[in-house]
């Protein structure tokens, strides 16, 4: 059970305009120190939370959700996805599932993605994967976003997977799982090389647009990628 005086951000406020358990904290590589000081004001399950595929043109965006054991060390070399190769980032993926507490994915398609917009599908995948923890978490770490859909405390750190050890968890889980997923969606949709770039807007992903026009699995709503708007690539995402 928390202590009396421990962070509460349950009831919808911005969480800039409320105390911070972690105020004083000036954070610069991975560690578990956001983990360690909700711990101290009572909290129990800590999960971290993050996205990957909030900016590609195809597949679902896909969230995790993870609370680490505090009794263990987290895998060496835990950082950011981004900054991992895919050799690095699947062997911490298979010990982080041996060590981790509880992890779990949320993942909201295309078509859902078009009808409620991305940075919501973002939030949904989140509140997804938070259902699906088959420990349930006490408290949240969010990789620079605030769920007001849950009632849990919890704190939005700005490139939280760099510095927090349970959100650079969540964001390993995420990546490797919508990786391997977009893999399979390239066995049925050979021609766009989602095996490569995983949906993101690479040249070849723009050219095999151009030529083929989109799949089941594009993002219709996302600039570029309906028949009538591809005629030139967007200078923005060159």
């Amino acid at each position: 059970m928390r202590n009396a005086g421990a962070m509460d951000l349950s009831d919808g406020q911005d969480p800039s305009s409320r105390v911070s358990l972690f105020k004083d904290l000036k954070i610069t590589k991975i560690c578990l120190e956001f983990e360690r000081q909700a711990r101290r004001e009572g909290y129990q399950f800590v999960a971290g939370l993050d996205e990957v595929g909030r900016g590609c043109l195809a597949g679902p965006v896909v969230a995790a959700a993870c609370i680490l054991d505090p009794a263990k060390r987290f895998p060496r070399g835990l950082d950011d996805s981004k900054k991992l190769t895919p050799e690095k980032r699947e062997d911490i993926a298979a010990k982080l599932k041996k060590a981790c507490i509880a992890y779990s994915i949320g993942q909201i398609e295309a078509d859902e993605i078009d009808r409620i917009n991305i940075l919501e599908a973002t939030k949904q995948a989140m509140l997804q994967a938070l259902e699906r923890l088959a420990t349930q978490a006490d408290f949240l770490l969010i990789d620079a976003l605030y769920l007001k859909q849950s009632p849990l405390p919890q704190r939005a750190i700005i490139k939280g997977d760099s510095i927090s050890a349970s959100i650079a968890a969540a964001s390993v889980l995420a990546k490797t799982y919508r990786d391997a997923l977009m893999c399979e969606h390239h066995e049925r949709y050979p021609v766009y090389g989602f095996d490569s770039h995983k949906g993101y807007a690479a040249p070849i992903h723009w050219k095999a647009l151009n030529e083929h026009g989109p799949c089941e699995i594009h993002r219709m709503s996302f600039q570029g990628v309906a028949p009538r708007q591809h005629d030139e690539q967007p200078s923005f995402l060159i």
